[in-house]
């Protein structure tokens, strides 16, 4: 985080072209890619996702925009746009591999995301809570005090007059005077509360993101060592035990020992169970995502900790190398590389210095080459008949029907943006049946055999359709919610 005393002139100009989350922000771009961030990663905390999934995501985004503005919006492919946030021009996504997928995954920077927490904290809040900020440094500055005492006495003291006030607040109580906390304290606690917790999932990218810094800090002296491998191992895992003892790994362990209690999970459920079910908290119409606020964290805090674990494992493969004892030469050339990479990756050349026509050679085996096939001269009738000498009429090959189940898949996720859940009928009255039986039965399959959908056979809808003679048809299926 950057000081006032930072915020001068050169230290801007620098921020304004190198970090992410600025470009974001001035990019024409802005609206639509801030948004399809904060719908598919922010809203729902998704974190890594699978690169043919979030192309889906962002066609059905696009379409929807195009259908607003024109179809000039935005013209280019999803997965053009999907490449150019995630390169090091943007930096707003993480582009990469897991170890059993050939698939790429991709997941916001920190940039992006507190681009996008800056944003959503621009609107006008309904009141801003003075007195809940203003206890909760008291209660930060009171817990510095405490922690730092080194005086027995002054502690006691502090204890005794503490447990004093409880004993009067007990006191009161039993004699019957029981105050609580009005409507505009509670709201002003649970909106505070609420943006707490939200804040918390933002910073486990962030906290991620650090871990792999530190990671790659280690990786560059190891490459610039001259050491022997004794010396390259024990530098490696005094490292490893530097990035596990430090700040940020201790405040992640220290964070993660207490979430995974599991009677502070239980204590947390409780709570908001409680404070939900409260009349001035139900006013404020709270997301109710906030009532599993606690699994989210402990989702986030898994990533983060399978992060710090494949970091290890690569830390280590990186060392175990059987080529340092084979052949010396080809680990020095290794490395010289390694060097002129690292030296250069601030400041990459503007121009190659070579070429490769193709990354790998072409083999042509002798034995690879099949032998020779005649071609076979097919017959070809031009008139087909049947065994009574009467001609076939083929005018009923053209009058097959072909259902574009992806299009109705499509038009199911557009629904979806505007509410929860929708179904079958509802979903037919905004998009009426234009291929009769045959669409319908291809909805009924995406809902049995994709697990979009719930079928309630207990419950029966009718729905109708207009066939194209101009008949009306209608047909009886149960209950089908389409959910996001």
């Amino acid at each position: 985080m950057l000081s006032e005393k930072a915020l001068d002139f050169d230290t801007l100009s620098a921020l304004r072209e190198t970090h992410g989350g600025w470009r974001l922000l001035v990019a024409d771009s802005a609206p639509m890619v801030t948004s399809f961030f904060y719908r598919t990663f922010i809203e729902s905390n998704s974190r890594a996702m699978a690169e043919g999934e979030l192309v889906t995501r962002l066609d059905d985004h696009l379409t929807a925009i195009r259908e607003v503005h024109g179809e000039d919006s935005y013209p280019r492919p999803a997965l053009a746009y999907l490449k150019d946030w995630s390169d090091d021009q943007r930096a707003w996504m993480r582009r990469y591999y897991v170890s059993d997928s050939d698939e790429a995954h991709y997941d916001l920077t920190p940039a992006a995301e507190a681009a996008i927490r800056w944003l959503a904290g621009l609107e006008q809040p309904s009141f801003v809570g003075a007195e809940s900020r203003l206890l909760t440094v008291f209660d930060l500055l009171q817990q510095i005090v405490r922690g730092t005492e080194t005086d027995p006495a002054a502690r006691i003291a502090e204890l005794e007059a503490r447990r004093a006030s409880i004993d009067a607040e007990i006191e009161r109580i039993r004699a019957g005077e029981l105050s609580l906390m009005d409507d505009t304290r509670l709201k002003e606690r649970f909106l505070q509360m609420a943006d707490t917790a939200r804040a918390l999932l933002a910073d486990f990218r962030q906290v991620e993101h650090n871990f792999r810094h530190l990671d790659r800090q280690v990786r560059e002296r190891i490459t610039w060592f001259e050491g022997g491998k004794g010396e390259v191992l024990e530098e490696v895992f005094g490292e490893q035990d530097a990035i596990a003892d430090s700040d940020q790994g201790r405040s992640f362990r220290a964070f993660w020992d207490f979430l995974m209690s599991p009677a502070r999970q239980e204590e947390l459920s409780g709570l908001l169970e409680r404070i939900f079910e409260l009349e001035a908290v139900i006013e404020l119409k709270p997301d109710r995502r906030l009532k599993r606020v606690h699994y989210d964290w402990l989702e986030a805090g898994e990533v983060t900790q399978r992060t710090v674990a494949r970091l290890s494992q690569q830390l280590r493969r990186f060392l175990d190398d059987q080529a340092w004892l084979e052949n010396r030469r080809i680990m020095e050339l290794i490395r010289s590389l390694e060097r002129k990479a690292v030296a250069v990756r601030e400041t990459p050349p503007r121009q190659l210095g070579m070429q490769l026509d193709m990354p790998v050679p072409a083999l042509n085996l002798v034995m690879d080459r099949p032998l020779f096939s005649p071609p076979l001269r097919p017959e070809i009738l031009a008139d087909v008949r049947l065994a009574d000498d009467s001609l076939i009429d083929a005018q009923a090959l053209f009058e097959q029907v072909h259902v574009d189940r992806l299009a109705l898949e499509a038009a199911i996720r557009r629904a979806l943006q505007q509410r929860d859940q929708i179904s079958l009928a509802e979903l037919l009255e905004q998009r009426p049946l234009t291929q009769g039986l045959a669409e319908l039965v291809t909805y009924l399959a995406i809902a049995a055999e994709d697990g979009a959908g719930l079928i309630d056979d207990s419950t029966i809808q009718t729905v109708a359709w207009t066939q194209a003679d101009g008949r009306q048809r209608q047909a009886r299926v149960p209950l089908v919610l389409f959910s996001r």
